[in-house]
Parts: C-alpha cells; structure tokens; sequence
C-alpha cells in the first residue's frame, strides 16, 4: 500500500457551506481599517462571501476608497483570517470598485458607533 495516496477530498454539504460562510463572516468582523474603529463587515465593504462545495471561498470585497493606506493589508488578513475556519482550503479575495462604498452600505451598528 502506498502511503502517499492522499484520500479523495470529500465534499462540503450545504449545511456544512453555510456553517462556513458564518463563521467566515464572524472572522471578517474582526478586520479593521486601522484608520476606523469599525470592522469592515459593519462598514459594509464586504459585498459577497461564496463557499464552494470544495471548501474554496470568494470574498467580493471593496475598500472606502482605491488611494486607502491599507489597500495592500485589508485583504491579505482578510485572506488569513477566513482560512482559519475549520474547512476552508482556500480563499480568493477579489477587490471591486463597482458598486462604489458609500457611508450609506454601513450597518446601524456602525453608524451608531461612529456618531452618524
């Protein structure tokens, strides 16, 4: 017997995909832009989470603007953050222009949090 086989990768079920979009939105809220005291899922810059059946995630985010200081950080942590779910083996963060962030896609969380 060869112990290099690795075992057929078994597919995620729905439920077990939903449990992951969860838990990877609840990582994501503990993203911050380092200039804002609210974490970018409140701030509404996360647009879409997609869990696959193979356990690869897309996250369809954006940032307040394309000149942001963190435009090079903001993405990669969320890219660690959401592989340290139990089941994610990979995540795919694509950064979008379009729909452009305004203070209005924030949650009332967010707005109370910063005084709006």
């Amino acid at each position: 017997m060869d112990n290099n086989v690795q075992p057929a990768a078994q597919e995620l079920n729905s439920l077990e995909m939903m449990v992951i979009k969860e838990q990877v939105s609840e990582q994501i809220r503990t993203v911050f832009d380092p200039e804002i005291p609210v974490n970018i899922y409140e701030l509404g810059m996360i647009y879409d989470i997609g869990v696959k059946s193979d356990g690869v995630v897309d996250v369809t985010m954006t940032l307040t603007s394309p000149s942001c200081p963190a435009a090079q950080v903001i993405p990669l942590e969320v890219k660690q953050k959401s592989e340290m779910v139990r089941g994610v083996k990979e995540t795919n963060v694509r950064v979008v222009w379009e729909p452009r962030w305004d203070p209005s896609m924030m949650s009332e969380e967010a707005r109370l949090t910063l005084g709006m």
